[in-house]
């Protein structure tokens, strides 16, 4: 009973937080360039056309992602309308179910409340996430399913009058992560138990009835999507998704800087900010876990972990999220060295070495500031508008920063460490104060609505090629881009796409009066074909977009 009632309130604490991490306050920014608006954007046009199978975005069919996220996306549109918070709601959504269920899986694999609920603050306040469950991408969604999959494996493991309802329920999150991003949700987790079973010497675990019925309720959840646009639109349904957003991304880099063999390493670790230090220190004393033969924990966490990032370390395009499903893993490995670490007889120097890092740099956030505020207070003023601002700023992260260091120095290294849980969602609620600066850096909703408020526009907006997905979702036009040289997106988009001067010339002389959103070196390059032909002015500079109107002289 005693357990029952500690669960139940850790439970509602971890909803409560993760509310205010997640859901609260998300819809205070526009949704962003590039990425928010194309799924925004998907889901509105699926919405606009009456279709709950075919994507499409430019009024034609894509195939970059599969169906279930924008499901959720036009589900909350239709109930909410839309707008940032409706298609921010699912992500947040998915966070929160995600910060449960490491809960439940430290409860599970460490049996004790403790380790459990400071797995959960981590994964919880750690950069990544937050960032993740504040935005619209498919990483969120994917990555739970991921996560739910190998907890009901784990469960069903664990707990052996569990096995049949455990298997199950692994191939059914993983139906649904195959739903949501790629075959990868069952690979990843499909990989990850048989690798933990081999090492365990149990492969017979799966060898049962259940694994045929799984696999049949696997097919029966993400086949039928995949099989429908096959039928529907076969080659150019096969070659987009399956090569050009698949295959292509393993043998070619569409972000070159990242594809280094450092990157993911360093993500891992600098991507759980603020509990780097203490990832590191944990990930330092793993291979002692991993030698005490009753820690099997530990050992299916290493498998995730190992298995996920091999599978994305081999290919050449790499990004951040890519590697987001073995967040749950790294947080449960560092809370449990955490609260090893609080309850141990004799402290290792790498926990307090961690700890004393951390509160350095929390003090070193509102130090860069005053720093900042002095040196560049012009370029700082774009971004908050006031001075008053950056002083509250600088304040509240000083007030943290003693609040630790008072704690660290009477012994409350709890307390300390659940203070450290504040930084991310500290940041968080200063987001209304510098709303203003930065959403036109982050966002061209206020450029469209500037040129929709004031200007009749009856054909094609000539757009940057940042801007593009942007500028389509917020004023619903006909769009073309602008980009010299440039090299077409990494996904085809059915839009023109005029990347030299002859293209530009003949775009324009289609249209008496184009209206353009552009970035300053577009401008530099329609200034340049000016002349005889064609005359341009500035109307407006918006953050760093340049609102062009370009007119035709008619000779």
């Amino acid at each position: 009973m005693e357990n029952n009632k500690r669960t139940l309130k850790q439970v509602l604490l971890l909803v409560v937080l993760s509310y205010f991490c997640f859901m609260f306050g998300n819809s205070l920014v526009s949704l962003t360039i590039p990425d928010e608006v194309f799924y925004s954007l998907t889901a509105r046009e699926m919405l606009q056309n009456g279709s709950w199978m075919t994507p499409y975005i430019f009024g034609q069919p894509q195939f970059e992602k599969p169906i279930f996220t924008y499901w959720l996306l036009k589900s909350a549109f239709m109930v909410s309308g839309v707008n940032s918070f409706s298609a921010r709601f699912f992500p947040a959504l998915f966070g929160m179910i995600g910060v449960l269920a490491v809960y439940f899986l430290g409860r599970i694999g460490f049996k004790d409340h403790k380790k459990a609920f400071i797995s959960s603050v981590v994964l919880m306040t750690g950069g990544l996430y937050v960032g993740l469950a504040r935005t619209v991408f498919t990483d969120m969604v994917f990555s739970i399913f991921i996560l739910l999959s190998l907890l009901s494996f784990y469960w069903g493991y664990s707990l052996k009058n569990r096995k049949g309802p455990g298997i199950l329920l692994f191939f059914v999150f993983a139906g649904l992560a195959t739903l949501t991003k790629s075959p990868l949700g069952l690979l990843i987790p499909l990989v990850t138990a048989i690798v933990f079973l081999w090492i365990r010497k149990d492969i017979k675990f799966l060898l049962s009835r259940y694994l045929f019925l799984g696999l049949v309720i696997f097919g029966l959840i993400s086949v039928p999507w995949y099989f429908l646009m096959f039928k529907l639109y076969g080659n150019a349904f096969t070659h987009e998704f399956f090569y050009n957003d698949h295959f292509r991304r393993i043998i070619q880099a569409e972000h070159i800087g990242n594809d280094t063999w450092y990157f993911y390493p360093f993500s891992m670790i600098g991507c759980m900010f603020p509990w780097s230090f203490f990832l590191a220190a944990a990930l330092f004393f793993l291979p002692r876990y991993l030698r005490q033969k009753e820690n099997a924990f530990y050992v299916f966490l290493v498998c995730w972990i190992a298995v996920t990032f091999m599978i994305f370390q081999s290919a050449h395009s790499k990004l951040v999220s890519y590697i987001f499903p073995l967040f749950p893993a790294l947080a449960l490995i560092c809370g449990g060295f955490i609260a090893d670490s609080l309850v141990a007889e004799k402290r290792s120097r790498l926990f307090y070495l961690a700890l004393s890092l951390s509160v350095a740099a929390v003090f070193l956030m509102p130090a860069a500031l005053i720093i900042t505020s002095v040196w560049f207070r012009h370029y700082l003023s774009r971004y908050i508008y006031s001075q008053g601002a950056i002083n509250l700023f600088i304040f509240s992260f000083f007030v943290l920063g003693m609040v630790m260091l008072f704690l660290r120095l009477r012994g409350k290294l709890l307390k300390t460490i659940y203070c450290l849980g504040l930084f991310v969602p500290l940041m968080l609620y200063f987001v209304p104060l510098v709303r203003q600066g930065i959403e036109p850096y982050l966002s061209p909703r206020e450029s469209c609505e500037y040129l929709l408020r004031n200007y009749k526009i009856d054909n094609a907006i000539l757009s940057s090629k940042f801007f593009v997905r942007g500028v389509k979702y917020y004023t619903d036009k006909e769009v073309a881009v602008i980009d010299m040289p440039g090299t077409p997106f990494f996904s085809p988009h059915p839009i023109p796409f005029l990347n030299t001067q002859g293209k530009v010339r003949e775009f324009l002389r289609r249209q008496k009066i184009t209206y353009a959103i552009l970035k300053k070196g577009s401008v530099e390059d329609i200034a340049s074909l000016v002349g005889g032909e064609f005359k341009y002015t500035v109307l407006k500079v918006i953050g760093n977009e340049y609102i062009v109107k370009i007119e035709t002289i008619v000779k």
